[in-house]
């Protein structure tokens, strides 16, 4: 067999391969969701992590932990299969879910199997997905040795990509280098009806404190003194939410406000924190310039003396859109010619939401919503008329999605030239 051949027998070996370890895989991933890893428990993540590093050191793999820039989160895990002179292939996935120990409890939200739905933590998002690379390369080994033993592999694993911070980002660009075949996301998996979905897009998104500066004073005795910070923050918030532009992907959000401290004083503060996320980076820009001008537009003022209520927005953090590009859109072809193959249909996705491979897009070539397909993501709540489910994954799209993942890399490998 020539290294990264694709043929009709092997698409059948990997099938064949994937139904005999499913269920192992499946319990790989139960003991993963049995514990708990919610960003701040960095003790539960350190647990994940360490039991991920057991399972791929059958498959050669070495671990290295690096710290996090953030003290309360846990460390990062990098795990390689180092091939001098091989192609390198990136794997992206996470160690913490957003369910506290308490959240958990509360709802009753554990491993359940339901039909074809595996509902627990992390199911979809994303312990499916480490459990899905784990599975994939099993089958690479098995199957298409010679062409698991040919590339340099290199998986990364986010302490905190649910309270994301930029270190992570920055470590994947240091660890892969720029002509790398790919970088895969596992997030989880999408359909679309009966096709299966693959992100090609996410918008990026900023984060702001938009603050109200006023002029305290005694509501009863001196109020034409003071100038109503929140009076101000109200109009401020309703500029703001005026700035959103469903047609070109530019959304505002005001999700936290406060102010104030007693009903017979004028308030002299009010704040509000604001997220804005796009797709198109000139879109993105231009929100962040409409933002920032609002620090003009100041309609309260002291009735006594004209002074004039002061706004200010301060950006906290930034992280860029993700936008389509060449690099992404041979990696999508790839992907739905092999479907085509196999008797799958393979479409694109855009989503709102951000995974790592926003800071990877402008690096390698990258593509995501390669894991398992569900539901539900973020959910541990569930109502008896069936309006609230649990986070889940569906049993059966695990081996699709390993042979359709595995194929779609013998096939690009097929056209990697040394």
């Amino acid at each position: 067999m020539t290294t990264g051949s694709f043929t009709p027998e092997i698409a059948d070996r990997l099938r064949r391969s994937g139904a005999a370890r499913l269920e192992s895989s499946l319990a790989l991933l139960r003991e993963m969701v049995g514990i708990n890893s919610f960003t701040l428990n960095p003790e539960g993540v350190e647990q994940v992590g360490q039991l991920t590093a057991r399972a791929f050191a059958e498959l050669g793999f070495t671990a290295e932990w690096v710290a996090s820039a953030h003290p309360e989160f846990g460390r990062h895990l990098v795990l390689e299969r180092r091939r001098a002179g091989g192609p390198v292939v990136g794997l992206i996935s996470h160690l913490d879910t957003v369910f506290t120990e308490e959240e958990e409890a509360r709802h009753d939200f554990r491993w359940m199997e339901t039909g074809d739905r595996l509902y627990g933590p992390g199911t979809l998002d994303v312990k499916g997905g480490t459990v899905m690379v784990h599975l994939m390369l099993q089958l690479l080994r098995e199957v298409t040795s010679e062409a698991f033993e040919r590339v340099h592999w290199i998986f990364l694993l986010n302490s905190s990509e649910e309270m994301p911070s930029a270190d992570f980002g920055q470590l994947c660009r240091d660890r892969l280098p720029t002509d790398a075949l790919a970088a895969l996301v596992m997030e989880g998996g999408a359909r679309a009806g009966e096709s299966h979905a693959l992100v090609t897009a996410r918008k990026g998104r900023a984060l702001f404190q938009v603050e109200a500066h006023g002029r305290g004073a005694h509501a009863g005795n001196l109020h034409e003194r003071g100038i109503n910070a929140i009076t101000q923050l109200a109009h401020t918030i309703r500029r703001i939410e005026a700035l959103t532009h469903h047609d070109a992907g530019l959304t505002f959000n005001v999700g936290v406000v406060s102010g104030g401290s007693v009903v017979n004083r004028i308030p002299h503060h009010a704040r509000a924190e604001v997220e804005m996320r796009a797709f198109d980076p000139e879109v993105f820009q231009s929100g962040l310039n409409a933002l920032k001008a609002l620090e003009q537009d100041v309609v309260v003022r002291s009735v006594e003396d004209g002074l004039p209520c002061r706004v200010t927005v301060t950006q906290l953090s930034g992280i860029p859109p993700w936008p389509r590009n060449a690099g992404t859109e041979r990696l999508f072809r790839n992907w739905q010619e092999t479907g085509r193959e196999l008797g799958m249909t393979v479409v694109r996705q855009e989503r709102g939401g951000l995974s790592d491979g926003n800071h990877l897009c402008a690096h390698v070539p990258t593509l995501d919503g390669l894991g398992p397909c569900g539901e539900h993501a973020h959910c541990s709540e569930r109502s008896a008329d069936g309006s609230k489910d649990q986070e889940y994954v569906e049993r059966s799209s695990f081996v699709p999605r390993a042979v359709l993942n595995a194929a779609a890399l013998l096939r690009l490998l097929g056209r990697f030239k040394k």
